[in-house]
């Protein structure tokens, strides 16, 4: 998996996705998805980091099926908010 962490005046937003995701584009009908290392990093991340990031975050965009079942794992997802783009499991966060 690879994790970035951003972070705002409102907190922190959490860009974590699989390892295979990086720098690829996800096609849903009209709408492409690019999962960048500008957004997401490069910096590869275990279970625990990516979990411990989600405990802080403020906001997360996740995307792939390790890094969900992760977040879903943690608490920070729940399974019926995740949707598929390509086939690609895809959670977003938001805590107020």
């Amino acid at each position: 998996m690879f994790l970035k962490v951003h972070r705002t005046p409102d907190g922190e937003i959490v860009a974590a996705c699989d390892r295979e995701l990086l720098n690829t584009t996800l096609v849903h009908k009209d709408v492409e998805v690019r999962i960048s290392e500008t957004f997401y990093g490069n910096t590869p991340a275990t279970e625990e980091q990516v979990r411990s990031a989600l405990v802080q975050a403020t906001n997360a965009n996740l995307f792939g099926r390790r890094t969900v079942e992760i977040a879903i794992a943690c608490g920070a997802v729940d399974r019926g908010c995740v949707v598929l783009v390509s086939g690609v499991p895809h959670a977003q966060v938001f805590r107020f």
